[in-house]
Parts: structure tokens; C-alpha cells; sequence
């Protein structure tokens, strides 16, 4: 009697694991989700194989799965980093907040203006022996402080072109601005579709054969 009273092993393993998979859920799903890097369309600020977390709750609380916004917090601001789904595809996208909602955005030459002011740069370095030859600048958007890169011969995405941006939407680009797949090229990232701020670094491992670094853990500028 004692043994058929007595609950299956699996059974109690899974009901100890419970509450550690609900943690998970609760973690990832409202407050922080971690992210790899896939691609070098943020360098030099987020390189490939950065580990990153996202703060799924600065911009409001969304029910999982859904995406709903039930509580309003934050708007995006320009200069943020960015996690969303881009319109042309249901995946993870990172780039940098650009244009708000009603701004004009002109990207003539690799130089960037919103509403007719041209964004503030500095040149720090040029890398002329690289093929192609790109230019390191800091530049100051809204708050924000952050290095781009720019090729010195501009591709496609530093041709002249003027972008307004709708009610509700956000205008993103990476900050290797002539290596990025961005709003220049699939338009405007509905503020339903935003997922969280990246704001820190949390490791780096490029790929799995690779040893993990821990010289990049910090926040996101």
C-alpha cells in the first residue's frame, strides 16, 4: 500500500522543476531576454557574438506571444538601441533609434540630418589600408554619445535620400552605416513590433569552439 501511495520519481522531479521554469517564463518574457549578435550591422558599438540583455519592460509591459501592450511606460528616444521585429520579417532585428515619430530624416552623402539639423560627428580614426576604406566617428544623437562606421566611398545606403516618419512608427539604422539592412531599406518599425532596449554586454563568444571573453561586459551607449 505504502508503494502505490508513493508518487512516480518523474513526478516529483518535474514538480521541483516547476517553479525554475516559471522563473525562466517570468524572466524572459517581461523583464530581460538575453540576444546574440548575428551580424556586424551595429560595429563598432555591438560586434559579432555579443551576448546582450533586453530590457523587454522600459518600453511598456507586453503579454508574451500576443506582444500586447497592457502598461504604458516609456517612449523610445532617439538614440536608443533598439530590439523589434523589422515589417518584413518575423525575427529579432537590432539597430539604433533614428527618427521619432513626425521627423524628417535625410541621409545625403554619408552625413545624417533629422528635421533639416545635421547630427553632430567627430572623425577618430581612418583605416586606409582596409579594403574597402572606412572612417571611425563619434557621433551625438539626442542623448546619445556612440562611435559609427562609415565606408569612405559610400555604397547604396549613403545615397542621397529624404524619409519621413509616420505617427507610430520609428526610423532605425545601424550604426555601420554602409553595411546595414535598416529602415533606408524596409521602411519605418511599428511601435507594436518593438521588443526591448539592449543595455549591456553581458559576455562575447564568437562562435562555439571559441573561448568566451568577458573584456566587452558593460552597458550599451
Amino acid at each position: 500500500q505504502a508503494k502505490l501511495r508513493q508518487q512516480p520519481w518523474w513526478l516529483d522531479w518535474t514538480a521541483g522543476l516547476f517553479p525554475v521554469l516559471l522563473a525562466v517564463f517570468i524572466l524572459r518574457s517581461f523583464l530581460f531576454e538575453p540576444f546574440k549578435i548575428p551580424s556586424g550591422s551595429m560595429v563598432p558599438t555591438l560586434r559579432v557574438g555579443d551576448l546582450i540583455l533586453v530590457n523587454k519592460f522600459h518600453y511598456g509591459i507586453r503579454l508574451p506571444v500576443l506582444n500586447t501592450k497592457v502598461v504604458e511606460l516609456n517612449k523610445p528616444e532617439r538614440g536608443d538601441v533598439m530590439v523589434f521585429f523589422p515589417p518584413h520579417e518575423k525575427r529579432y532585428f537590432i539597430k539604433r533609434v533614428i527618427g521619432l515619430p513626425g521627423d524628417t530624416i535625410d541621409y545625403r552623402n554619408n552625413e545624417l540630418s533629422v528635421n533639416g539639423e545635421k547630427v553632430s560627428e567627430e572623425l577618430q580614426a581612418q583605416f586606409l589600408l582596409a579594403r574597402p576604406q572606412y572612417e571611425i566617428y563619434n557621433e551625438v544623437i539626442g542623448d546619445a554619445e556612440h562611435q559609427t562606421q562609415k565606408f569612405i566611398n559610400p555604397l547604396a545606403h549613403g545615397a542621397n535620400a529624404s524619409y519621413d516618419v509616420p505617427q507610430g512608427h520609428y526610423f532605425m539604422m545601424g550604426d555601420n552605416r554602409d553595411n546595414s539592412s535598416d529602415s533606408r531599406v524596409w521602411g519605418q518599425v511599428p511601435e507594436r513590433d518593438i521588443v526591448g532596449q539592449a543595455v549591456a554586454i553581458w559576455m562575447h563568444w564568437e562562435s562555439l569552439f571559441s573561448i568566451p571573453s568577458f573584456g566587452r561586459v558593460g552597458s550599451i551607449d
